[in-house]
């Protein structure tokens, strides 16, 4: 029980920082503040150091982790290749990564719950990436 749950925490977990890096990464282009690019950029870099943290738990268990969900990776791409490219305003970058931030902190919320047999290296990891998301959120709220 334990090692399933912490695979399944640690595979949330993977998905969740892909969807964060990859949000980042195709947000910070429309971004003109250079103080907002300098908050973006220090969170990617928080979120790569938590990454590497968890796959090294997930390759203690051989596994390869979970890719964001493919209707989630979508939804990603429109808004930020669509809407932002529409309203390229650093107001609607920090509303989109809010958005983010805020279905993150909630969708690893809800999975810490789910697997409570997981260990507590895998927990750990999900309370970093749930703090970095609260954190990034609040960071760019004067950019809303």
């Amino acid at each position: 029980m334990i090692e399933q749950d912490t695979i399944r925490l640690l595979r949330e977990c993977d998905a969740g920082i892909k969807m964060g890096v990859s949000s980042i990464n195709d947000s910070v282009k429309f971004v003109k503040d250079s103080k907002f690019r300098d908050i973006l950029t220090e969170s990617l870099e928080k979120h790569m150091y938590i990454k590497k943290d968890m796959e090294k738990l997930l390759d203690s268990y051989h596994d390869d982790g979970k890719e964001p969900a493919v209707m989630a990776k979508g939804m990603e791409w429109f808004k930020t290749n669509v809407s932002l490219a529409v309203d390229p305003s650093d107001s609607a970058v920090a509303d989109f990564i809010t958005d983010g931030c805020n279905m993150g902190v909630k969708s690893l919320s809800r999975y810490l719950n789910e697997y409570p047999g997981a260990d507590e290296k895998s927990k750990d990891i999900s309370k970093r990436l749930i703090s970095e998301e609260e954190k990034l959120a609040v960071d760019i709220r004067g950019y809303l």
